[in-house]
């Protein structure tokens, strides 16, 4: 049975942009703050309030109850336990924030042994997205996803008048794709903020003309995007203290809250290359390392400078920046896919692709033909090999290279685009002599043994013995 009722849990910006949103398509809402101030502000827009959790239950009036939880990260649990005393057996949980998805397998364990069901959604767009239609990524009980299912769908963005919601998959594989959304975000904007940098220092162009670049290719470039969008309208935005352009007055500290930082930790553990992924991550620590970098300023010495060719470098940059785009998709899909081997989620990688079409912050032109790639190979291994990447990804690379070799002259830091050109090489390269090389060291120090190309086995060679002879294992 679907519900018809939802009560809000922390009325945040979030909390009320998605509460806004579902009175708006007729869903009653109740919504409760631990903030009294913030009760009464929420209740000026047309919010109907409760003051404490036993009346907010209460006011579902023998319904089922569905309950949705939009608080930071760290009171989660402390709420979800304290509301859970006035639930009934199968009544309705949802988590909607940036939660690891270990915790959302977690709660909804923890749940059912309550004899609640729990739904754990990754929801990205933002504020302004919550309120006029963000991508819902939902995972945990089915049966709960079958009775939100209605008014979760009818707060998504549309694409072709399809919504950008869809059932991920159980325990915590809707807060999963969801970490590795945000993996892919940090990798797209290092790479525009790179792709800024080379223009600012290695072409020499100031802020209007870069701006006027952005613009061109937000409009007419596969690679744009909603990122994209937002560069275009930073650059071309004034301080209104200084009348200098607002990019200029801004402190070069990237911070981060995290999504990052896991997508990185759970591709290690499962084993994913995700080069660009990991190399955005580092940018922002270094970043945050600002007194350290002044004072080495004025110590380590490098290459400064425009580049000798600025036409050139500049004709090169948006091919360079679609590459390295791609290859950030490619790598969160590849994790996406070795995660539903892991976890038995059995993600659909088309139907992320369709939703991730609209109201998500990776949105962009390529999604369509990711979900093309998907419909066409549902067991695709890698992005970068269908015919939809191979064939642009050939024809641009040249450009990447000239443009990360530009910036290594120039003295331009550029990890994410210098680690896609790492991840492809190392991608079609057939034969690895570096990793030879590694497992000899290995087996020489720990006994680590090797595998041969002639002659299948395990193998170990007694490096300090007379002869080294090989051992077969």
């Amino acid at each position: 049975m679907s519900v018809k009722k939802i009560g809000m849990i922390g009325l945040g910006p979030m909390g009320t942009s998605l509460s806004l949103n579902m009175m708006d398509k007729g869903i009653q809402v109740i919504g409760y703050d631990i903030d009294e101030s913030i009760r009464n502000k929420v209740a000026q827009r047309g919010i109907k309030t409760v003051s404490s959790l036993k009346e907010l239950a209460g006011s579902f009036d023998g319904e089922k109850k569905a309950v949705w939880v939009m608080v930071p990260a760290s009171k989660v649990d402390d709420v979800l336990r304290e509301v859970a005393k006035y639930l009934s057996s199968g009544d309705i949980l949802i988590e909607g924030g940036n939660s690891h998805f270990k915790d959302t397998e977690r709660r909804v364990k923890e749940a059912r042994e309550k004899g609640l069901v729990f739904i754990g959604t990754g929801i990205s767009g933002g504020e302004e997205g919550a309120l006029k239609g963000p991508c819902i990524m939902p995972g945990g009980d089915k049966s709960a996803y079958d009775a939100v299912e209605s008014v979760l769908k009818a707060i998504a963005a549309k694409v072709d008048g399809e919504p950008c919601c869809t059932y991920i998959g159980p325990g915590g594989a809707g807060h999963f794709v969801k970490m590795v959304h945000n993996g892919i975000e940090y990798a797209i904007m290092q790479a525009i903020s790179e792709t800024y940098h080379i223009l600012r220092e290695g072409a020499g162009l100031k802020t209007e003309e870069i701006h006027e670049h952005f613009k061109r290719w937000t409009e007419e470039e596969v690679m744009s995007g909603y990122l994209l969008e937002i560069s275009t309208e930073i650059l071309g935005t004034k301080d209104h203290k200084t009348g200098k352009p607002i990019i200029e007055v801004i402190k070069d500290t990237a911070k981060q809250k995290g999504t990052g930082k896991w997508t990185s930790q759970e591709a290690y553990d499962l084993g994913v290359p995700v080069h660009s992924i990991s190399a955005a991550l580092l940018a922002r620590i270094i970043s945050a390392y600002k007194d350290e970098r002044v004072a080495a300023s004025s110590i380590l010495s490098g290459p400064d400078g425009e580049y000798e060719d600025r036409k050139e470098l500049i004709r090169h940059i948006p091919r360079a920046l679609d590459a390295s785009i791609r290859m950030a998709y490619a790598q969160g899909f590849a994790l996406i896919r070795a995660g539903s081997k892991e976890y038995s989620y059995d993600l659909k990688m088309a139907e992320i692709a369709r939703i991730w079409k609209g109201g998500c912050i990776i949105r962009s032109r390529m999604l369509p033909i990711i979900e093309e790639a998907f419909n066409e190979n549902p067991d695709l291994v890698n992005l970068m090999v269908s015919s939809q990447f191979s064939k642009v990804l050939n024809d641009e690379l040249p450009s990447l290279r000239y443009v990360v070799q530009a910036a290594i002259r120039c003295g331009i830091p550029v990890p994410v685009l210098s680690q896609s050109i790492s991840y492809f090489d190392s991608y079609r390269t057939k034969v690895l002599p570096t990793a030879s090389f590694i497992q000899a060291m290995r087996d020489f120090f720990g006994a680590h043994t090797y595998e041969r190309f002639d002659e299948p086995g395990i193998f170990h060679t007694l490096w300090t013995k007379e002869g080294r002879p090989e051992q077969k294992r």
